[in-house]
C-alpha cells in the first residue's frame, strides 16, 4: 500500500510541476491557427482532421470508433502539407476543425499511457537526456515528438518494429505506441468529447530528439506500469532486416 501511494503521489508532483511548465497557449482562434503555423514551420505535416460534435463525431459515420481523432480525408498522407498558406486556409476555413499530423516524413511520435509517460520524462530530464516536444491528451496518453527513423527508398533498410502503430492497430497497442510511417496523431490544440483536449506540455522549441535515445526509458516505464519487468519488451527494439 506504502508503495502505490508513493508512486501517487510521485504522479502528482510530476503532473503539478508540468503543469508549471506548460508552455501557455494563447486563447482564441488566433491562438489555434499560430500554433498550427509554428508545428508547420518546425517540418510536421498537417492536415484536417474531425472535431467533437456534442458528444459525438462530426464525420458522418454512425458510432465513429475515433470520434474527433481522425482525418476528414482518406488521402490525409498526401494532403499533410507544412505550407502556411494552405494550412491558414484550412485553419480559417474549418474553424472547428482538429488537424492530425502525418508520421514517418519528419518525425515519429512515441504514444504512452500518461501515467508512465510522466515517470519517464522525469527520468528523462534527471538523466540530462534530450527531449522534444511532448504533447498530453487529456484521455490518458502522453505523446513525445520524435526524428524519424527515415523511409528509404530500399526497403531493406527499413527497420521494422513491434511497437509501430498505425490508425487500425491502435487498440492492440495499449503499451507503448510508436507511430511511423502510415500514421498520424493529433496535434495541438486539439478538442475531443467531453471537453477534453490535446496540448503542449513541452513546446515546439525544443528540437526532436533521436528516437531510441528515449526508447530504453519509455518502454521500462511502460513495463512498470503494467507490472511486468522492462525484458519483456526488449523483444520490440527496432532490428535491421538483412
Amino acid at each position: 500500500m506504502s508503495a502505490e501511494l508513493g508512486r501517487t503521489g510521485l504522479q502528482g508532483k510530476i503532473s503539478q510541476w508540468l503543469r508549471g511548465r506548460r508552455p501557455k497557449e494563447a486563447a482564441g482562434d488566433g491562438g489555434r491557427e499560430a500554433l498550427l503555423l509554428a508545428a508547420a514551420a518546425v517540418g510536421l505535416p498537417l492536415a484536417p482532421a474531425a472535431h467533437p460534435a456534442g458528444y459525438r463525431c462530426s464525420c458522418d459515420r454512425v458510432g465513429c470508433p475515433t470520434p474527433a481523432r481522425h482525418p476528414v480525408s482518406f488521402a490525409w498522407q498526401t494532403q499533410s502539407t507544412t505550407d502556411r498558406a494552405q494550412i491558414e486556409r484550412w485553419a480559417r476555413h474549418q474553424p472547428q476543425a482538429n488537424f492530425i499530423t502525418a508520421t514517418g516524413m519528419v518525425h515519429d511520435v512515441m504514444d504512452v499511457p500518461v501515467e508512465a509517460g510522466l515517470e519517464a520524462l522525469q527520468r528523462l530530464l534527471d538523466a540530462g537526456i534530450e527531449v522534444g516536444p511532448v504533447a498530453e491528451s487529456d484521455d490518458g496518453r502522453l505523446l513525445f515528438f520524435t526524428l524519424t527513423r527515415g523511409t528509404p527508398e530500399d526497403e531493406d533498410e527499413w527497420w521494422p518494429c513491434e511497437l509501430d502503430c498505425h490508425p487500425e492497430t491502435m487498440d492492440e497497442h495499449p503499451g507503448l505506441r510508436w507511430h511511423c510511417r502510415g500514421s498520424y496523431v493529433l496535434v495541438p490544440p486539439a478538442q475531443l468529447p467531453g471537453d477534453q483536449t490535446v496540448h503542449w506540455v513541452r513546446g515546439l522549441e525544443h528540437p526532436l530528439p533521436d528516437p531510441l535515445s528515449l526508447l530504453e526509458i519509455l518502454t521500462d516505464a511502460c513495463a512498470r506500469y503494467v507490472g511486468e519487468e522492462p525484458d519483456h519488451v526488449s523483444a520490440a527494439w527496432p532490428l535491421r532486416r538483412h
